[in-house]
């Protein structure tokens, strides 16, 4: 790699508002803001969402329909 054309790799703390889940991670990304995170103080990122939060990943999806869309369909503009 060439020096001096990179961006600097730094730990950095990626924050989930919405879980208040922490992770700690190596980015090029970095801010102001710091944040204590096992007795260390890190530049902290602040996300919406993440893994920990998506219902994806939580396994708390809602469905919201149980016919399909092509079903719903038929029966819409089936000949009567």
């Amino acid at each position: 790699m060439k020096k001096g054309i990179h961006p600097a790799y730094n730990e950095v703390l990626f924050y989930d508002v919405t879980s208040g889940t922490k992770m700690l991670t190596r980015s090029t990304r970095t801010s102001e803001e710091k944040m204590e995170f096992e007795g260390k103080e890190y530049p902290v990122i602040r996300l919406d969402i993440s893994s920990s939060s998506h219902p994806f990943f939580t396994g708390q999806n809602r469905i919201l329909d149980t016919e399909g869309r092509v079903e719903r369909f038929k029966k819409k503009y089936a000949k009567k």
